[in-house]
C-alpha cells in the first residue's frame, strides 16, 4: 500500500465515523423528543388533571364547626378514658372519593353514619395505631406502654364493639358541633371492615377530608372524617359565610344607621299636576306664550315624584306668596296604594 491509498483510507474512516456519529446523535434526539404533552410536561398537566377534580369553594364556617368539635371531643373522651385525651385538628383537605377509598389500608373499621337531616351519608374512620390504643386504654392496659399491635389480623367482635362505642362518641359530639349552624342527627349506620362496602359516593365525586389527631397518654393515633359534598350541599350557604350569624346583603346595625340618616337627607321632589298625550307636530308649533289644557281642576290631587318613584299626593295651593302643595297621603310602592292617614 503506497502513502496516497493510506491517506485515502484514513479520510475514509473519519468520513464514515463522523457518519455514524452524526446518524447516532440524530437517533438520540428522536428517541429523546416525547410522544405526547403528558411527556413534555408531565408535572404541570398532572397538577391540572389530578386538582380539576377536587377544586372547591372554601368553606370558612367547616373551620369553626371542627374547631367547636375539638373542644367537644377533649371533653368526650377524657370522660370515656377517664385519662387525659389531646386532640388537634391536623387538615382539612379536598379529595376525591375514589381516590381516598382506594388508599385505605386492608382490614379496617370503616364506619358509616346518615345525616338524617341531610339525607345523605359519611364516613368515620380510625386508624389501627389509633384502634389499638383505644382498645388497650379501655380494657385497663398499663399507662406509658405501648400498645401491642398484630399486623394483618381481623378485629375481633369486641374489638369492633369498643370502637362503634367511640364512634357513637364522635358523631354526638359532632352533631353538637353543627348545632350552631344547623341542627343535625348523626345516626351511626354500619361498621365495614372492606373499603369496597363502604362506597356513599362516585369514585370522581369530590369529598372533605378532615383529620384529627388523638393522643391518650402519649400514645395513639388519627380520626377521619369523610364528607362528600353532595352531603354538605343542603347548608352550603350556611357555610359560606365568614362568621357565625352572619346575613347575607344585610347588616342590621348600618341598616339602622341608614334609615336614621335618611331623615337629614336633602332631595328634590316634582310635582306631577296631569299627564297628555299629543301629536309631534303640535309640540315642535310651541313657542314662548304657548297655552296648553290640562284635563284637572284646581282642587285635583297632585303625585309629588322623587326621580320616577311616586312618593306623596296633595293638595296644590299657597303659602307665603309662594306655589305650595300640601301632602295628603303617601303612596306605599310595594302596593301602588294610598295611606289613610294624613300629615
Amino acid at each position: 500500500m503506497n502513502g496516497d491509498d493510506k491517506i485515502d483510507s484514513e479520510v475514509g474512516t473519519e468520513a464514515s465515523s463522523s457518519t455514524s456519529r452524526a446518524a447516532s446523535d440524530v437517533k438520540n434526539r428522536q428517541t429523546r423528543e416525547p410522544e405526547t404533552l403528558m411527556e413534555a410536561n408531565p408535572i404541570g398537566l398532572a397538577t391540572i388533571l389530578n386538582s380539576g377534580m377536587v377544586y372547591y369553594e372554601r368553606l370558612p364556617m367547616l373551620e369553626v364547626v371542627f374547631d367547636r368539635l375539638v373542644r367537644l371531643m377533649s371533653t368526650s373522651m377524657r370522660s370515656l378514658t377517664g385519662d387525659t385525651v389531646e386532640i388537634n385538628l391536623e387538615s382539612i383537605t379536598s379529595v376525591r372519593f375514589g381516590d381516598y377509598v382506594s388508599s385505605i389500608p386492608q382490614p379496617s373499621m370503616i364506619n358509616v353514619f346518615v345525616a338524617e337531616e341531610w339525607d345523605n351519608h359519611g364516613i368515620v374512620m380510625l386508624d389501627s395505631e389509633l384502634i389499638y390504643s383505644m382498645i388497650d386504654v379501655l380494657l385497663g392496659g398499663r399507662k406509658g406502654s405501648a400498645s401491642v399491635r398484630t399486623e394483618n389480623r381481623h378485629y375481633t367482635t369486641i374489638e369492633m364493639s369498643l370502637i362503634e362505642k367511640i364512634v357513637h362518641v364522635f358523631l354526638s359530639d359532632l352533631s353538637a358541633a353543627f348545632d350552631p349552624i344547623c341542627p343535625i342527627t348523626l345516626r351511626f349506620d354500619r361498621l365495614e371492615t372492606n373499603s369496597k362496602f363502604a362506597s356513599i359516593a362516585r369514585p370522581a365525586n369530590a369529598a372533605v377530608l378532615v383529620k384529627l389527631s388523638v393522643l391518650v397518654d402519649s400514645r395513639g393515633g388519627c380520626i377521619e372524617l369523610v364528607l362528600p359534598y353532595a352531603t354538605l350541599e343542603p347548608i352550603r350557604e350556611l357555610l359560606l359565610q365568614n362568621f357565625m350569624g352572619e346575613k347575607f346583603g344585610r347588616d342590621t346595625i348600618w341598616e339602622n344607621h341608614l334609615a336614621g340618616q335618611l331623615y337629614f337627607t336633602n332631595f328634590e321632589l316634582s310635582a306631577l299636576l296631569d299627564q297628555i298625550m299629543l301629536p309631534l307636530h303640535d309640540v315642535l308649533s310651541w313657542e314662548v306664550g304657548s297655552q296648553i289644557v290640562l284635563n284637572v281642576t284646581p282642587t285635583a290631587p297632585v303625585n309629588l315624584l322623587c326621580g320616577e318613584y311616586p312618593l306623596f299626593v296633595g293638595q296644590v295651593g299657597r303659602k307665603m306668596g309662594n306655589i305650595a302643595v300640601k301632602i295628603d297621603n303617601f303612596i306605599i310602592p310595594e302596593e301602588g296604594t294610598l295611606h289613610v292617614n294624613s300629615y
